[in-house]
């Protein structure tokens, strides 16, 4: 039977959007490559619109919405799955040097910011370099645990919702006529896969798929680290809030694991950790907070974020009448997975489209 909608891809865009369109009562078939080469998996989970630095505007309204989604659609998650999705409401700190410029100004009334310094920031978050000069406090920005806990809680939910899902199936080419998609062809070449509307969510591989929305991977390397077996515990650790630098993050898991990221580099998909990159690293995190020389490298991991020219996702209609996109989220596709699952189900179910639609078109590229 034809579902009425078929989702190429297997990342957070993808399993949050069509876990949307399932609960709407949509017949939903996904088409996933590898998920764990999704950049979910590349990512520190930070929900981080205000410490990010977004300048005002459509960005950063998409990005604030999709962050005040985030309690209840993680609630829901773990409602439908009894899984723990690892969200943590843990608040971001953006420590500052001597040289760091200040965030943009934020004048919505519901982003507090506080700039601490001298004990008041002893107090928030002891054992900071000493080349800190004080730090601004984000309450409001959070963090999700996306590799190890959000993405097997989604998971779980469009299986368990009746979601049709296929792994390990490569989608090779997107057929059209007339303005419309006909079918999908696979690397099942005895199978031809087709819907009503279509929906790519193929992350950095989108642009390979489909020329109209000029997506491109940027590779991160990433690290973790734990403290060491019989070590003592250090002053102000573990962290109580994630470390925003200028070149790193810092984002402390509730059970002690420390995530360090991330690289941002223009190699296509040249995989692997490179000495540079975890030099780097390290290098950052320790003059941002010296306690983590004395850690062990837990795990250390890559993986490509999917990148427009604008750095803007590319939402909504495409240029072919029964396909939509949701791609190019780059640094922020955990956080905007809530509002990009809600933005394109009303899109490809009521043909609503939300306000700020027309800043994420694909045309504007």
């Amino acid at each position: 039977m034809v579902p009425d909608v078929l989702i190429i891809g297997g990342g957070l865009m993808a399993l949050a959007t069509a876990l949307e369109l399932r609960l709407r009562g949509a017949s939903v078939t996904v088409l996933s490559r590898d998920r764990r080469e999704a950049a979910a998996y590349a990512a520190a989970g930070m929900l981080a619109p205000q410490a990010e630095g977004l300048e005002p505007g459509p960005m950063l309204e998409l990005c604030l919405r999709s962050r005040a989604l985030y309690p209840d659609w993680t609630a829901k998650l773990e409602s439908l799955t009894g899984l723990d999705s690892g969200y943590w409401p843990c608040g971001i700190l953006r420590p500052a040097f001597a040289d760091t410029p200040p965030p943009p100004e934020l004048q919505q009334s519901d982003c507090p910011v506080e700039w601490l310094e001298g004990e008041a920031l002893e107090q928030r978050q002891a054992g900071l370099g000493a080349e800190v000069v004080g730090a601004w406090w984000f309450p409001n920005d959070a963090q999700v645990d996306n590799r190890r806990q959000l993405v097997s809680a989604l998971a779980a939910a469009i299986e368990q919702a009746g979601v049709t899902w296929h792994e390990e199936v490569e989608v090779l080419k997107i057929h059209q006529c007339q303005g419309e998609v006909t079918a999908v062809e696979t690397n099942d070449q005895a199978k031809i896969y087709q819907a009503k509307h279509y929906l790519l969510a193929a992350g950095a591989w989108t642009g390979g798929l489909f020329d109209a929305a000029p997506v491109t991977p940027r590779k991160g390397q990433l690290m973790a680290l734990r403290p060491g077996v019989g070590a003592e515990p250090e002053v102000g650790m573990p962290l109580g809030q994630v470390l925003f630098g200028d070149r790193i993050y810092i984002v402390p898991r509730r059970d002690g694991l420390i995530v360090l990221g991330a690289t941002s580099e223009h190699v296509a998909f040249q995989p692997g950790n490179t000495a540079a990159g975890v030099h780097q690293l390290l290098t950052e995190a320790i003059r941002l907070c010296p306690a983590l020389a004395s850690y062990e490298i837990a795990e250390t991991w890559w993986g490509f974020r999917p990148e427009t020219a604008d750095e803007l996702p590319i939402l909504g209609p495409s240029p072919l009448a029964n396909l939509s996109l949701a791609s190019g989220h780059y640094r922020n596709g955990v956080l905007l997975a809530p509002i990009t699952a809600q933005i394109l189900a009303d899109w490809i179910l009521e043909g609503k489209a939300d306000p700020l639609l027309p800043a994420f078109q694909w045309d504007r590229l």
